[in-house]
């Protein structure tokens, strides 16, 4: 059973970007770099075409991953009103002593912690799934126990 890949308008417009990328611009340059070491003579000692092969095999890759995404996503609305933690909220948590952050709840293909994108399915994207402003979640961390208070949801 394949899994549902939650993403928002704007990162599935960026994967199929990706992906039409791949198909019509980097694909055929690899072909053209193949058949070009081809005729270059010995393929078995030729490092261009070694190159080329693995080049080729990587695109392939990530075609076939982000097909494979794209034919599962299930959109979510960033900045998703309600007073409830879910996927497209964007939350602002406190640690104990601690600065207010401000984090968005996306899907796993969409996480990118330095731009305060969590997945759902990060420790502190699972804590806070569900919960309210003013509760306060637990997180495991490396050097132990980490309580956040969410400040706001919305």
């Amino acid at each position: 059973m394949t899994e549902t890949t939650y993403l928002t308008a704007e990162g599935r417009r960026k994967l199929q970007e990706e992906l039409d990328h791949l198909r019509t611009v980097r694909r055929p340059a690899v072909a053209r770099q193949i058949h070009e070491a081809k005729e270059g003579g010995d393929i078995m000692e030729n490092a261009g075409y070694d190159e080329a092969k693995n080049e080729q095999a990587f695109v392939e890759g990530r075609i076939m991953t982000l097909e494979a995404l794209l034919n599962q996503v299930q959109i979510i609305s960033e900045g998703s009103q309600g007073e409830v933690v879910s996927l497209g909220s964007k939350v602002t948590v406190a640690e104990e002593r601690g600065d207010a952050e401000v984090f968005n709840i996306v899907g796993k293909a969409e996480a990118d912690p330095g731009k305060g994108r969590i997945s759902n399915e990060s420790p502190l994207g699972r804590a806070l799934m569900g919960r309210r402003k003013g509760e306060k979640v637990t997180v495991q961390a490396p050097d132990g126990p980490v309580v956040f208070r969410i400040l706001k949801v919305g």
